[in-house]
């Protein structure tokens, strides 16, 4: 049966279970952050450092690991990913205190970066264009899996075996993904022995990347204007973003008082909205695009995502019952993940062969954005003593980020100077 499923589709599944792996282990320090900081007698403005370590160890390497997976292909950066953010995954369940946390979160942030990038890499070698937007859907929505799932299986463990438990699962959990990367996965559809010839003369005659193509130095990918609007409006994004995944499960349960079981219901909730988000964001997105043509496509799309979003965490910070801020914030995500994988789209849409290194550069600015929510997030709230105020700057920044969008887009392709151009290098591990 599986035979008769496309080979593309597979290597989507696989993609799928790479990014829901992704915010399963992201997740967990926040499921039972709590936990934590009782047991260090951390505040609040501590633990944040100790979420924003991470953010930061994955913005700076987001850059090299998107350059890196263009010249040798995803599959060797998918394994070293996966196999270094699992190991520091198990030694999070070994801290002793705030300075161990911040090192062994650093170094996992290392680890995982260039997940996103090299996602990108693979979509634009293995899928054809008409299908680019349904492709980024499923990858994005392996994040709200991992997310979902997430409370449901570390709650459990942390209240039978404590909370270092559900670190030592998701390692193991990892090591066995990267098993089956390494027999499986290809770098190229060509490289498939059992791939039909219908298939790939379809993604070879119609996807983004072309083997004629050059890479370009990412220096002077970095100068173009384009690409500094799309990046600047993903630092913005991912306020949102690391809120939901690092901060919402402490502030449920320390600034709206939800007990433990309350909160893994409002988290799972939340990321199960976020499905349904990414497929209808992928469908209106590849509706448009088709009807109205692509930049209408993706600035109205990535727009509506942000600018909801944004209004949602607002109402969330200044309406009093729970049971609405709980509503507005499963909206908010729901609103988020329609616009979110546009970004990514409008990656492949002007990367083309450069998909790794656009890709890498417009999440090293979203992981600025979301280290700087981390630590501001947790300052606010032990200046003011109120888990609200900082949900304002939430919602201005998404806001901000909304209006961005107008100077994005997905029509202007880098240019590829003549003289300054890098070969494409493949490397099938």
């Amino acid at each position: 049966m599986l035979q008769k499923i496309p080979y593309r589709y597979r290597v989507l599944a696989l993609l799928c279970s790479l990014t829901t792996l992704t915010y399963l282990d992201r997740i967990c320090i926040s499921i039972v952050g709590v936990r934590i900081k009782t047991e260090f007698a951390l505040s609040n403005e501590q633990f944040g450092w100790v979420l924003a370590s991470f953010s930061l160890a994955y913005a700076v390497f987001e850059i090299p690991s998107g350059v890196w997976g263009d010249h040798i292909g995803p599959k060797a950066l998918f394994i070293r990913i996966v196999l270094w953010w699992s190991l520091f995954t198990a030694l999070t369940g070994w801290a002793t205190g705030l300075l161990s946390l911040m090192a062994i979160r650093f170094l996992f942030g290392v680890g995982e970066s260039g997940t996103y990038p090299n996602c990108m890499i693979v979509i634009s070698r293995w899928f054809p264009l008409q299908e680019i937007g349904r492709s980024l859907t499923w990858v994005g929505i392996g994040s709200q899996i991992g997310s979902a799932i997430a409370p449901l299986i570390i709650i459990p463990l942390a209240v039978s075996y404590g909370w270092r438990m559900p670190f030592y699962v998701n390692a193991a959990i990892g090591v066995v993904w990267v098993l089956i990367c390494y027999k499986w996965f290809r770098n190229f559809p060509s490289e498939v022995k059992n791939i039909t010839p219908n298939e790939l003369k379809l993604i070879e005659t119609n996807r983004r990347f072309n083997i004629s193509h050059t890479l370009i130095p990412s220096k002077i990918i970095l100068k173009n204007k384009n690409l500094w609007a799309l990046m600047l409006m993903y630092f913005c994004c991912q306020w949102a973003n690391y809120f939901f995944v690092a901060w919402m499960p402490v502030y449920l349960m320390e600034g709206k008082h939800f007990t433990e079981n309350e909160m893994k219901g409002i988290v799972f909730t939340l990321f199960i909205v976020g499905i349904i988000g990414f497929l209808i964001g992928g469908f209106v997105g590849d509706l448009l695009v088709k009807t109205k043509g692509l930049r209408f496509g993706r600035r109205f799309v990535g727009m509506l995502g942000l600018g909801v979003c944004g209004l949602l965490i607002f109402l969330s910070a200044v309406l009093p019952q729970n049971n609405i801020v709980a509503f507005c914030l499963i909206a908010a995500n729901g609103f988020f993940s329609f616009g979110v994988m546009v970004s990514y789209a409008v990656c492949t849409d002007i990367g083309r062969n450069n998909a790794g290194t656009v890709t890498g550069a417009m999440n090293f600015f979203g992981q600025m954005g979301a280290f700087f929510l981390a630590v501001i997030f947790g300052k606010i709230v032990d200046v003011t003593h109120n888990f609200n105020y900082p949900l304002f700057v939430v919602a201005a920044v998404m806001l901000t980020g909304s209006v961005l969008w107008l100077a994005i887009d997905p029509l202007k392709q880098l240019s590829m100077p003549e003289d300054k151009v890098l070969p494409a290098v493949n490397n099938p591990l």
